[in-house]
């Protein structure tokens, strides 16, 4: 089983989508179109907020627009985390207390169900299993920052996560060196390519009109503008994420952070025995630049993390190809947990982009006076994130165009979280864009190294990972 670069197949798209296979092609438009709510982007969040909104009020004519497939971004690439992270929490406790942020991840804990139940109910078979998410540290600095992010968790109200030491850790999972671990039940691993295109079989079967090759050039009132024609509607919806930096005049808004991905051949076994992994939870860890793998549904190893983190410009990829040191690096990162595995063979490696505000702070917005609105800015926490922005924005659209009564909007209380209608600036013009965020990530990577040294037996934080999350926003 060695592993040898010529043996790795490097982007099309993500192994999901080349073990799945691509979804039979929509036809584009054709032609100026009118809708009542126009969605552009057939990711998560797209489809979600059009099953939403279809289901609520089945006579809404609803139009989704995506530039390749639905699917087609980090929908399609992402490492299958359904889970109940929520990007920018802090920061909104700050900006709206302590009860808001609680209510902000109370409604995220409720979404890995909430996924799930839908997935169940619409017959979507997305290889979903409810392991929940353990997250590991070892090294001494590691495992400060653990056991304060468990008791954070803990505060913000996920009264069953459990905080365990290396023994326990290892009979979950066996990974080296691990001196300790936190674990929710809120979280569960999936097939994100299988999520996403049964979600599109089901929102076209409710129907709603989806437009695929169809690239958006231009959002503005009332109108999205593409090469084939316009959609004119009352509402016009974005839910691009990781290319929001494509359309005119928001190169700025949210950058496309790259994050690239490995997966492994099937693991026998004899190895698996070594390794443990029997409640398939998704894995990450406490290192600054972190990671996140899943044990699949046929027993490989998918596994991610930052690479070459931006691309100047605010640049997307074409179709997921990951440079050589990223995939060298990752295997690395592989074999490090899991030793045993040295001589295991990857068979793909990808990459996606996935939307980082300013602040990074995820947000769902609808500015009534012109009918735009927007969801997304992840962070990496989009899986479950986007159902839950979907829903909100769902909820300001019937709110504003008296679909939902108030008394039922009220009880949901989607349109109340602290996220609704967050403004944040833009990022840097480049070169300064680029500059910083190569130096974030540089730093980042130092501090892990440092971190982990040889005889390296701090347990503080290393000041350059401080620095980065000052410089960054972050903290």
């Amino acid at each position: 089983m060695n592993d040898s670069a010529s043996s790795t197949l490097n982007g099309h798209i993500s192994h999901w989508f080349h073990e799945h296979g691509l979804p039979a092609a929509r036809e584009p438009l054709t032609g100026d179109a009118t809708a009542d709510v126009c969605i552009v982007g057939g990711g998560y969040t797209g489809l979600w907020t059009a099953y939403y909104l279809k289901k609520a009020v089945p006579f809404l004519r609803i139009t989704v627009l995506e530039q390749k497939f639905c699917g087609y971004g980090a929908s399609g690439r992402n490492g299958g985390w359904l889970y109940n992270g929520v990007a920018g929490r802090d920061r909104y406790a700050k900006l709206h207390g302590r009860d808001a942020a609680v209510r902000l991840q109370a409604a995220m804990n409720d979404t890995v169900a909430e996924v799930v139940r839908v997935a169940e109910e619409e017959g979507i078979d997305a290889d979903v299993h409810r392991g929940g998410v353990l997250e590991v540290a070892y090294t001494p600095a590691q495992l400060t920052r653990l056991r304060a992010f468990h008791e954070d968790e803990v505060a913000y109200g996920d009264r069953e996560r459990l905080l365990l030491g290396a023994r326990e850790t290892a009979e979950r999972i066996r990974v080296a060196g691990a001196v300790g671990s936190t674990w929710t039940p809120h979280g569960a691993r999936l097939n994100p390519a299988k999520l996403v295109t049964g979600l599109a079989a089901v929102v076209d079967a409710l129907g709603v009109t989806i437009h695929e090759s169809t690239p958006v050039t231009e959002i503005k009132a009332k109108h999205a503008v593409t090469p084939y024609g316009t959609v004119r509607a009352p509402y016009v919806l974005r839910c691009t994420e990781g290319f929001t930096a494509a359309l005119k005049g928001l190169r700025r808004e949210w950058l496309p952070m790259n994050s690239s991905m490995i997966v492994t051949e099937p693991i026998p076994a004899e190895l698996w025995k070594t390794i443990g992994w029997e409640g398939r939870e998704t894995l990450g860890d406490m290192a600054h630049a972190y990671m996140y793998a899943q044990r699949t549904a046929d027993d490989r190893i998918a596994l991610g993390g930052r690479g070459v983190p931006y691309r100047y410009g605010s640049r997307t990829d074409n179709d997921g190809r990951t440079q050589p040191a990223t995939v060298d690096a990752l295997r690395s990162l592989l074999v490090r947990f899991f030793p045993a595995l040295a001589r295991t063979r990857i068979d793909h490696a990808w990459s996606g982009v996935l939307g980082v505000p300013r602040d990074w702070c995820a947000s769902v917005t609808l500015d009534r006076s012109s009918g735009l609105g927007w969801a997304g800015g992840y962070v990496g926490s989009g899986v479950a994130t986007a159902n839950l922005a979907a829903r909100t924005l769902c909820d300001l659209v019937r709110q504003d165009s008296g679909q939902g009564t108030a008394g039922e909007l009220a009880e949901a209380g989607l349109t109340e979280l602290p996220w609704v209608n967050h403004k944040v600036r833009k990022w840097e013009p480049e070169p300064l864009r680029w500059l910083g965020v190569q130096s974030m990530y540089a730093a980042y990577r130092t501090a892990d190294r440092r971190e982990a040294g040889v005889g390296s037996a701090s347990a503080a934080t290393d000041r350059l990972a401080l620095w980065a999350d000052r410089v960054s926003g972050r903290a």
